[in-house]
């Protein structure tokens, strides 16, 4: 299910010994392998269909009777005060991964996933489009399965969640949508000991067939996420095709459901009509994409409607579909409009070395209504396609050049970003026929003449720092573990964090602060040289320790730069001292970076010449 966020924390806590005294009592044989046969994944069911042992999503649901042996897992599933579906414990073996994928068939299109930890570790991470997190024990989470996700188990130990999957009522949504806007009291939700608890689960969750309300839905909200990757004429051609064969099924189906509705009589006919339609998709081939993530639409046309529209059998026996948590890198989709792509007028780009401070100028150019962003962030926006990532065929850093950037690609990437386009005012994208972008993510430092091929009119706004402070908080940014792009690099040893440079081989071995040291000097020395292939009047160019004096100076410079106007939202911001930003460590300190002091000095001398071409670029 579409959710307004990738994670959203629910305001709940639940008791964890309590917890892990009852999946304890469970024997080892109540556990099977994923339905997905996923090594190291494995589950116990609580709710199925019959309350046995299947992973069926079709037909009535019922406790199984290992759930009804846990009375605290009953009265947690009971405090949601929801309707369950199919609902389990998964278990995570240590060194095992959920392989990235996204959940497109139609058991997810009106679902959302409850995830509460049992036992884990901060070693696990969940990563969700270009998010991740550590679900701790005890917590509640819910998140967007209709992005690209995955997890890591890092750690020895076997991770332990609650799975459970529900449609929600009103006062469920009204609280997950306010936990996603704001942090909620948390509520401790304690064991009972003697409470009995009931347990509501579906009774009915397909259709025998599906009515033509349920199909138009479906098929339009696809429709809205469709694009085509071939340029100008011919793909507009094969989009309108693809429209045209959409809407006749619709009508069709609607004319079948007006002499049979679900009747056996009208099964062959239904069938019939459903093959005619992937045949003729199939000749459109797979350049019709899903914009949220480029995967093929005609494959989600399948597993929305091919599986789905008809769950009767010619003899008038039902089927019960068995659908798996698949990891098939299909799109995400659902609840909203047809969203156009804008003309993107003057992109104003942040560029700057990791760690550098550029997430606090983002975050304040960001107020203004003035200037549309993607939400934080977009490293979706590059390496949600394959072939642009670290990996892919001439590709093996974040370094990427014009060369890089296709027709087919910048006309998606176009479509992709406006899926995500946002205001300080508005949090969902209003069709605006053309926009002034503001995007900052540190990996694209390496990538402008990409973006300047991507946006030929766009305004770089280049951030430095001095690097003692700069390298202190990349090491810092190693250390904690919370920045780690690429968990498993081919040719290094354990995961790598931050943007990855040209000539990143070569560090291998090398300690900490050289690592720092490179990834600041090649980066600034990048974009120097980048920008100096440019005409002057596309780049502003901002000294960290100028923003954080003086934060208003520096954001009326850039608004003069962008030609926008330094409007009550920007003054206000930059009124008073600014506040921390959302990838903050600790609270900037004028000598924090000393702590590291006798790390960092022995390499200042070799950082020199950079430093000298910084203070005098303009």
């Amino acid at each position: 299910m579409k959710l307004q966020a990738p994670f959203i924390k629910l305001p709940f806590r639940f008791d964890v010994a309590r917890l892990q005294a009852e999946i304890a009592a469970f024997p080892a044989e109540a556990w099977v392998k994923h339905p997905n046969n996923i090594p190291g994944n494995s589950a116990l069911r609580l709710i199925t269909v019959g309350g046995g042992e299947n992973d069926d999503v079709a037909g009535p649901m019922a406790p199984t009777e290992h759930l009804k042996a846990a009375p605290y897992l009953q009265q947690v599933l009971s405090h949601f005060g929801v309707v369950w579906s199919r609902s389990r414990l998964m278990k995570l073996g240590p060194s095992s991964t959920v392989p990235l994928h996204t959940d497109i068939n139609y058991h997810w299109f009106h679902r959302v996933r409850l995830h509460i930890p049992i036992v884990t570790t901060p070693d696990v991470k969940f990563f969700c489009d270009d998010q991740v997190v550590h679900m701790a024990e005890g917590e509640s989470w819910i998140f967007d399965n209709w992005r690209p996700h995955k997890v890591e188990n890092n750690s020895g130990i076997e991770r332990v969640h609650l799975v459970a999957d529900t449609t929600g009522n009103s006062r469920f949504w009204d609280m997950a949508h306010a936990a996603g806007e704001q942090d909620l009291p948390v509520q401790t939700v304690p064991f009972q000991p003697g409470a009995r608890v009931g347990i509501a689960t579906e009774q009915h969750n397909v259709y025998r067939v599906m009515p033509p309300s349920e199909v138009d839905a479906l098929l339009i909200d696809l429709l809205g996420e469709t694009v085509s990757i071939k340029p100008g004429d011919a793909g507009r051609a094969e989009f309108k095709a693809f429209e045209r064969l959409l809407y006749g099924f619709r009508q069709d189906w609607r004319q079948l459901w007006s002499l049979f509705a679900d009747t056996d009589r009208g099964v062959p006919h239904y069938r019939k009509r459903l093959e005619q339609l992937m045949a003729q998709l199939s000749g459109l081939g797979e350049d019709l994409r899903i914009a949220g993530n480029q995967m093929p639409a005609i494959r989600v046309v399948g597993q929305r409607i091919g599986a789905y529209a008809v769950n009767i059998s010619a003899a008038g026996v039902a089927a019960s579909p068995s659908v798996a948590s698949a990891p098939d890198q299909t799109a995400q989709a659902v609840g909203r409009p047809v969203i156009k792509t804008p003309d993107y007028d003057r992109p104003l780009i942040i560029v700057a070395a990791p760690r550098s401070g550029s997430t606090a100028l983002y975050e304040t150019m960001a107020v203004t209504p003035q200037l549309h962003n993607p939400g934080g962030e977009a490293h979706w926006l590059v390496e949600g396609f394959r072939k642009l990532a670290p990996g892919a065929p001439g590709v093996d850093s974040n370094r990427l050049t014009a060369e890089h950037l296709t027709p087919e690609l910048a006309l998606a990437m176009k479509s992709r970003l406006a899926e995500r386009l946002r205001r300080a005012d508005a949090p969902a994208f209003d069709n605006a026929p053309s926009v002034r972008l503001l995007e900052k993510t540190p990996k694209n430092a390496l990538r402008i003449p990409l973006f300047d091929a991507l946006f030929p009119d766009a305004r770089f706004v280049f951030l430095w720092r001095e690097p003692e402070e700069n390298i202190s908080s990349i090491i810092d940014a190693w250390r904690a573990g919370g920045w780690v792009t690429y968990p498993q690099l081919q040719g290094w040893d354990g995961p790598w964090s931050l943007l990855l440079p040209q000539g990143w081989q070569a560090l291998k071995g090398r300690p900490l602060p050289e690592i720092a040291a490179y990834q600041w000097r090649v980066t600034n020395q990048t974009v120097m040289d980048d920008l100096s292939a440019l005409p002057a009047d596309r780049r502003h160019v901002v000294r960290y320790s100028d923003f954080v004096a003086d934060p208003a100076a520096v954001a009326r410079g850039i608004a003069d730069f962008a030609d926008i106007q330094f409007d009550p939202a920007l003054a206000q911001r930059t009124a008073g001292p600014l506040p921390d930003s959302r990838h903050t460590l600790s609270s900037p300190a004028p000598e924090k970076w000393r702590k590291n002091a006798a790390e960092i000095e022995p390499l200042l001398p070799s950082l020199q010449p950079t430093l000298d071409r910084l203070r005098a670029f303009r």
